[in-house]
């Protein structure tokens, strides 16, 4: 019963911090999101470690941390976008450091280095531009993602525990149905039925659509995390939040969402 307590006191906590600071203002999102892109970026590097490997854990860290405050300055127009540029030289910077220390396995070192910078720091500077995505800072957007987020986790929960026979993917992730992800898609395209007569800046079909982009690719983004928190045999990907593991199994699902979810809307904002 402690453990339900804990796992509750923090869930709330930690909703209570991401939706107040990201409605406050563009300010109090970019330092929470800058925080979780370095807390991230230290996590996933520990595992890296485990698959013996020796990333480059503060230079690493340190550009992943640069590119996503590039980036919420690029949105509150505070520099330009051309700003980014510098990011292709610093990228190869991660080689030339590795030359001069003499480590095994450099090119598996570089190549985690980079890719932690790919897979954590990318997805969160990303969100930056959805809440932008109407030319000023608007939270609704990023709110209607969180809550079509969560009750797709919650819709999958029910009804995998109530219904859920058919396993998806038993190898990574053995508690995952097929009844659950249908459960949770269903509740999904309530949410966004919902968000739709709210947020109208985005078409009710846009919405829909959304709903599904989410559904998939953050089932296949827990999928993700599961496999490489299996490969090097530990549970959670850390401790920050008591009862419910680190930074990476919060966010596994949005990482892996986030940018298909932008693609989707800035091609249909610029191409259509």
């Amino acid at each position: 019963m402690n453990n339900f307590f804990k796992r509750t006191l923090t869930a709330g906590a930690f909703v209570a911090v991401l939706l107040g600071c990201t409605f406050y203002n563009q300010y109090s999102f970019s330092i929470l999101f800058l925080v979780v892109t370095a807390l991230g970026l230290m996590e996933f590097y520990s595992l890296a470690k485990k698959a013996n490997s020796k990333p480059l854990k503060i230079i690493g860290t340190t550009i992943g941390a640069l590119f996503f405050i590039s980036n919420s300055l690029v949105c509150m127009n505070l520099v330009k976008i051309q700003v980014l540029l510098l990011f292709i030289p610093l990228l190869f910077v991660v080689f030339l450091v590795e030359l001069f220390l003499k480590k095994d396995n450099p090119f598996t070192n570089i190549s985690f280095t980079i890719l932690g910078i790919l897979y954590v720091a990318l997805p969160f500077s990303l969100l930056n531009y959805i809440l932008t995505y109407t030319g000023t800072y608007s939270y609704q957007l990023l709110f209607g993602i969180f809550f079509i987020l969560w009750s797709n986790d919650s819709g999958a929960y029910l009804a995998g525990v109530t219904m859920g026979k058919h396993k998806i993917f038993p190898r990574v992730s053995p508690k995952k149905s097929w009844e659950g992800s249908i459960g949770g898609l269903l509740a999904s395209f309530l949410v966004a039925y919902i968000i739709s007569g709210w947020y109208t800046s985005i078409s009710f079909t846009d919405w829909m659509i959304v709903s599904v982009i989410v559904v998939i690719l953050g089932t296949l983004g827990d999928f993700v995390e599961s496999l490489f928190k299996r490969s090097v045999d530990i549970k959670d990907s850390g401790n920050i939040l008591p009862g419910h593991g680190g930074i990476l199994d919060r966010f596994d699902s949005l990482i892996m969402a986030i940018p298909f979810v932008f693609a989707y809307l800035y091609l249909l904002k610029y191409m259509f």
